[in-house]
């Protein structure tokens, strides 16, 4: 599953409905309510970044929902990416 110079984003990291507890990494005022995995592929690929999907995986927190990750290549650090996802997100769906 782990891949080089890559960096995992799972759509959790993005529901504003999950504590930070709960798994969310992103700020509420970037949150969006329940995001799908599309929404995180349609974001990075506005940011210019080729997210590779993998729609049949599972989140460790909670094993019975399907919800997949992107795994994006390492371009800058875990966190300047998933901010920059975040609030290309927020722009898509609000």
């Amino acid at each position: 599953m782990r891949k080089k110079n890559s960096i995992i984003l799972w759509s959790i990291y993005f529901d504003s409905t999950q504590t930070r507890k709960g798994g969310r990494k992103v700020s509420k005022n970037l949150a969006v309510s329940s995001p799908k995995i599309e929404h995180l592929q349609r974001a990075a690929k506005r940011l210019g970044l080729q997210p590779e999907v993998n729609f049949e995986a599972a989140h460790p927190s909670c094993p019975w929902g399907k919800t997949g990750f992107l795994v994006l290549p390492k371009t800058e650090s875990k966190t300047q990416t998933i901010k920059k996802v975040a609030k290309e997100l927020s722009i898509l769906l609000r």
